[in-house]
This record gives structure tokens, C-alpha cells and sequence, in this order.
């Protein structure tokens, strides 16, 4: 009797399995077919089960998708971080390129680094004038500056749009060549500079001339610092389109004035 006093709760213990299995059983075939085919799925492959948190069996937290979406930000800001040295480093070589202290007051060129590549402002002052006067023919000194502009930008393939400024109307006898034309040509002139030198004509994606209508934010109307070209750089995520026209856009539409197409192939 003695060695035989704990075989009972095994035999309990058993029944009160089978019971439990039982009761399981039951409340299984209860169920609609969606968790019966789960739960048969589930027994087939524990380590995959396909139940979600919309199977009525057990809830489900998923935090797949927060932590993918964590990880997307943090590729996202990762590259935006890259990018940003990148660009840096770019127009610090162009300054070097160009010998000059990017700190100086009134420096002929200003770089600042925007949301999706450069922006490159070329000045057109008396002290070191971008072009000739009331003309769109580069000087010595604007036309080295283009060449290391259109170097750096094929090196790089951005794309690239242009925007001529002017500040004073233009000193024109017969009174038919406005400060519009004359922004529209000198911005046309720097895009026939650097697909001349360097750069495929199909990265050239607009041109356009704003007379004075864009004056320098704290400058005001007039002051020379206002002539300039401006020349927007974009990181080329994407190929040049090969079958639009190889042509690129001058608009001048002030007062109702029409845009103008020009051809972007350099001047003969």
C-alpha cells in the first residue's frame, strides 16, 4: 500500500488532461471555419503561425510595421545626413577652384546648400563685373568662373536651371532692348558657356529671365548687387529625359510678355 499511495493523482491527472483536451475540442468545433482553419494551420507549423491580431483567436501586437517605418526614417535621415556633407564639400571646392575666401564681404559668388542640392549666385558688380556693360558677353573673369561652374557640374550631373537678374534698366538709345531682354540673354548666355564647356545640354532644364521683378531680399531696387545670374543645382536622381526637344526656355513674361524658346546647342 505504501508504495502504490501516489498512483491515484497520476490516474487524476491524466483524467483531468483528457478532460481539458476534450473541452478544447469542443469549443474549437464550435467556432466559425476562419479559426478552425487557422488553429489546423497553427498545429501544422507552430513556428509560422499565420494568426493576426484579426483571427478572434488572441490579440496581437505587431510592431513590424513602427519598427520598418523607425528604420526608413533613420535610413532617410541618414542619407539626407550624407548629402548635406556632399554638397558642402562641393562648394567648398568651387570656392577653391575659384581662389576664394568664401568669408569675404561681398564675395562675386554666393553658395548656400538647399533642400535638394546647390544654389550658386553669380554677381555682377562694378568691382568685378560677371559681364559686359548693358551686354550678355561674359567678361575674363565671368567666363573662367563658367568653366569651373560647367566642370563641376558634369563632374557631378546635376541638373540645373539658370534665373538672370538685372538692377538697372539698360542704357539703350533706341528704347527696344529692355532689362528683360537683357536678363533673358545673359541667362541664356551662361547656359551656352557651360554646355559649351562641359555640360550635355539635356541637364539644362530651364531658363529664364526676371529683368529686375527679383531683387536680393535686404537689397534694395537698383543696387548692383541685385545683376546677377542665379544657378540652381539638383541632385540628379534621375536620368535626363532623351526625347523631349534639346531645347531649353526663356521666359520673360512680364506684363503679358511671352516665353520664348531658345536652342540650347552653344553658340556658332
Amino acid at each position: 500500500m505504501a508504495g502504490s499511495g501516489g498512483a491515484w493523482k497520476v490516474a487524476f491527472a491524466d483524467f483531468m488532461t483528457a478532460m481539458m483536451a476534450l473541452f478544447l475540442v469542443l469549443w474549437i468545433s464550435a467556432q466559425d471555419k476562419k479559426i478552425l482553419i487557422a488553429t489546423s494551420q497553427y498545429f501544422k507549423n507552430p513556428f509560422n503561425s499565420p494568426l493576426d491580431k484579426s483571427a478572434g483567436v488572441m490579440p496581437f501586437n505587431n510592431r513590424t510595421t513602427s519598427s520598418t517605418s523607425a528604420d526608413a526614417g533613420s535610413k532617410a535621415n541618414d542619407k539626407k545626413r550624407i548629402e548635406t556633407v556632399f554638397l558642402n564639400t562641393v562648394a567648398a571646392d568651387f570656392y577653391k577652384l575659384l581662389h576664394l575666401d568664401e568669408n569675404m564681404v561681398d564675395k562675386p559668388v554666393d553658395i548656400q546648400i538647399t533642400s535638394d542640392g546647390l544654389k550658386i549666385t553669380l554677381f555682377d558688380r562694378s568691382k568685378q563685373p560677371l559681364f559686359v556693360k548693358d551686354k550678355a558677353d561674359f567678361t575674363e573673369w565671368g567666363d573662367y568662373a563658367m568653366q569651373g561652374l560647367a566642370w563641376m557640374i558634369d563632374r557631378h550631373h546635376f541638373r540645373v536651371t539658370i534665373d538672370g537678374h538685372t538692377s538697372q534698366p539698360v542704357e539703350d538709345k533706341l528704347g527696344d532692348y529692355t532689362d528683360w531682354e537683357l536678363s533673358a540673354d545673359r541667362a541664356n548666355s551662361a547656359r551656352r558657356s557651360l554646355v559649351h564647356y562641359a555640360v550635355d545640354s539635356k541637364y539644362v532644364e530651364r531658363v529664364t529671365g526676371y529683368a529686375g521683378t527679383r531683387p536680393l531680399e535686404g537689397e534694395k531696387p537698383g543696387s548692383e548687387s541685385n545683376a546677377r545670374i542665379t544657378i540652381s543645382l539638383t541632385l540628379n536622381s534621375r536620368p535626363p529625359k532623351t526625347d523631349a526637344p534639346d531645347r531649353a526656355v526663356t521666359e520673360a513674361n512680364a506684363n503679358g510678355a511671352p516665353a520664348r524658346e531658345t536652342s540650347s546647342q552653344p553658340a556658332s
